[in-house]
């Protein structure tokens, strides 16, 4: 399969996921220090986690109406409050207004806004696709993403002292675009539900909106199978995190300067900030050149070896990233890791996107990415942790992370291959 022979509606989110990590990762990535500026760190930190939660609100505010209204309206009505904040922003911190305060509570509804879309674009991927074609779909996704966030953070950096506020008025100007293309190129993908519902029940008549809220969302948290998923994907990516909070916090301390290259009287010496630094572009320069690579190479291999190996190597790079003080050592163990990553990640997007019901898909993709917000709470407690275990217990505790990750896909392939092979005979 090649992109031609993808749906229309896939192309364009594609395409707009990429423009929407490129201005989120231009902007947002600096949003903290420009809170810390004008407010102190202690309040913004306070504040940074008030976005942080109302974005929760918003991914199952999101998730709900998706399901209940249809994918493109919702995706229409968080883009457009995304293009207008952004827009706020930047009148807000510009030099004839200059409030510190709008452009916060601008931020605040950006968040919401773009949380509350998130969902319906999710489901919108698996609308669309098939089982056959969502390892493609979620491998060039992947690569696009990662491709984004490097441009976006590379412009960011260049452009946030003394140019913040063209930064904003680029991304107001970006998400018009946006906007326009979900307005005009995006079609309804939402399935059709029978008067008999999805599985030919008479349809129970609704309830308050409350309560068809939490009727929903009980469903979600009530399959196992989902939550075995959940679970492993929030410790993939609580490991994940580890490289800039208690790795990159080890490395800034402890890491003595050395020699990564020497010929002759000339060298590349770093110290543990620019060896994170190294580490983290490394790691996206990677996955970049490689997820694709990555898809045609291993396209035979069995998804269960694939998810297991790939989980191991990933658990396994970053175990060695938590007690190495060689930076060679380290090097290798960015590479190893982000091969476990190219492996799992496409597979597990393709089996979550298999087991998710399709009346139910943009609730179960609201929790799901909550993943992420539980995982930012892990990582941040690792540094405290980290302050009383030695190197060595960290690297343990990865270890025990991988296990259990690798029992959780376990517990999910073994009766999906037993059902598989029942059908077959």
């Amino acid at each position: 399969m090649n992109l031609a022979a993808l749906h229309p509606n896939l192309r364009v989110r594609i395409a707009v996921g990429f423009l929407q990590r490129l201005l989120d990762s231009m902007v947002m990535s600096f949003m903290a220090i420009y809170l810390a500026f004008e407010y102190g760190v202690a309040v913004a930190g306070v504040l940074v986690v008030t976005v942080m939660v109302l974005g929760v609100v918003g991914t199952l505010a999101g998730g709900h109406m998706s399901d209940a209204r249809g994918r493109r309206r919702t995706l229409l009505l968080g883009e457009t409050g995304v293009c207008l904040t952004f827009a706020l922003m930047a009148v807000a911190d510009s030099s004839a207004w200059h409030s510190p305060a709008i452009v916060y509570c601008g931020y605040l509804v950006n968040k919401f806004a773009a949380s509350f879309a998130m969902p319906a674009n999710d489901a919108m991927i698996l609308d669309v696709t098939t089982p056959e074609s969502r390892k493609l779909v979620y491998t060039i996704n992947y690569w696009s993403i990662n491709l984004a966030l490097a441009f976006g953070a590379l412009l960011g950096g260049f452009l946030y002292n003394g140019h913040f506020t063209l930064l904003l008025t680029l991304a107001a100007a970006g998400t018009v675009a946006i906007a326009a293309a979900t307005y005009f190129l995006i079609a309804e993908t939402k399935p059709e539900e029978t008067e008999q519902g999805e599985t030919g029940a008479a349809a129970e008549p609704r309830g308050s909106i409350l309560r068809d809220f939490a009727n929903g969302y009980r469903l979600v948290l009530q399959d196992r199978a989902f939550g075995r998923l959940l679970v492993a994907a929030t410790l993939f990516m609580s490991i994940e995190l580890q490289l800039i909070n208690y790795i990159g916090v080890r490395l800034a301390r402890d890491l003595p300067a050395q020699d990564l290259l020497s010929i002759g009287s000339w060298s590349v010496r770093v110290d543990g900030v620019e060896m994170l630094g190294i580490l983290r572009a490394e790691n996206t320069v990677l996955v970049v050149a490689l997820a694709l690579v990555a898809h045609v190479v291993l396209r035979r291999v069995p998804d269960r070896v694939r998810m297991y190996a790939g989980a191991g190597l990933f658990t396994a790079g970053y175990m060695v990233l938590a007690v190495s003080d060689t930076g060679w050592l380290l090097l290798v163990a960015a590479l190893v890791l982000t091969v476990g990553e190219l492996m799992d990640v496409p597979v597990r997007q393709a089996l979550l996107a298999d087991m998710v019901p399709a009346a139910s898909r943009t609730r179960y993709m609201a929790v799901y990415n909550l993943n992420i917000r539980v995982a930012l709470v892990v990582a941040s407690l690792c540094i405290t942790i980290g302050s009383v275990l030695p190197p060595w217990g960290m690297a343990a505790l990865y270890g025990v992370f991988g296990l259990v990750i690798i029992w959780q896909y376990h517990a999910i392939l073994t009766p999906s291959a037993a059902r598989a092979e029942l059908a077959r005979a």
